[in-house]
């Protein structure tokens, strides 16, 4: 049985109504063919690119570790130079990735080569959006983004595979506790379902970029990435206009994250003992019930 992997809408073009009615409003992914063939990053940005215009700023690195129960999230396992974190991932497989950095800080004349796409919907958030890059086999661990935006991702210089899961399965996924990420101990590409038994039945969507395609993400869709080739992605976020999604997201951003960052700091190993073992239960009630439904 498994999981329910469904392949991804993709569109060559589509219009606002369209988008709108099919994609916005139901919250459903897509993929956009041709929506970054207009921006001049299309043509020039490959990582010599990059590597040339972002020069030598140091970088933190992430890899596929499980995390440290004292850590704050997303703290780094490495640091680099930019320059070289490229040559290394065009030199050969690495597990380590650059997240939530922005280049464009750094080289603010990328800024000109891309489009926020307005004429499909409002709302959009970053001056400064970010960037992620991730050498050939590195994966990015299943999770939500804790803002709750819309995400436009565009896939850079290689491929990258995706699969994605309502927010509604989030227990079935082993969420764990006052966190956007789930139990890092199964592996959803190819999940262990006699260990994890609550994944069997999930229902996902499977989407494959290649250089160009743009990701249509709704706000809270679960999503684990893998880099089939050594390459880069961008985000564009935009508010979904519900003001509960834009308060879940405000309460992500503050009282979850701070409470989680001190009873880390507390409790350490007890704690992260504790919230993985309240996910299992969660999941297996979620099972039990037959939920979602």
């Amino acid at each position: 049985m498994g999981l329910h992997l469904t392949p991804i809408d993709v569109v060559e073009d589509i219009s606002q109504e369209d988008f709108r009615d099919k994609y916005l409003k139901p919250r459903k992914p897509v993929v956009i063919r041709n929506m970054a063939k207009n921006w001049p990053a299309y043509q020039k940005w490959t990582l010599e690119y990059m590597k040339e215009v972002v020069g030598d700023v140091e970088v933190p690195l992430y890899d596929s570790s499980k995390a440290d129960p004292s850590a704050p999230i997303n703290s780094a396992a490495a640091k680099m130079k930019f320059g070289d974190y490229v040559d290394l991932i065009q030199r050969e497989p690495t597990d380590l990735r650059i997240f939530l950095f922005d280049p464009i800080k750094s080289a603010p004349k990328l800024l000109e080569d891309y489009l926020a796409p307005k004429e499909l919907m409002g709302g959009f958030l970053d001056k400064y959006p970010n960037m992620f890059f991730g050498g050939k086999g590195s994966e990015t661990f299943l999770h939500y983004d804790i803002d709750m935006a819309h995400i436009f991702h565009t896939h850079f210089n290689g491929r990258k595979h995706i699969l994605l899961f309502d927010y509604k399965w989030k227990e079935r996924l082993y969420r764990i506790p006052y966190a956007t990420y789930a139990l890092e101990d199964y592996n959803i590409s190819d999940p262990d379902f006699e260990k994890f038994p609550a994944l069997e039945g999930v229902e996902g969507v499977e989407c494959f970029l290649e250089h160009g395609d743009t990701l249509f993400m709704p706000t809270g869709w679960w999503h684990w990435m893998k880099y089939l080739d050594g390459s880069f992605s961008i985000s564009l976020r935009a508010w979904d206009k519900s003001f509960a999604v834009k308060a879940h997201s405000l309460w992500n951003l503050t009282v979850q994250r701070n409470f989680d960052n001190f009873m880390k700091a507390r409790f350490k190993k007890r704690y992260m003992d504790w919230k993985e073992k309240i996910a299992v239960e969660r999941a297996e009630y979620a099972l039990r019930k037959g939920l979602p439904r």
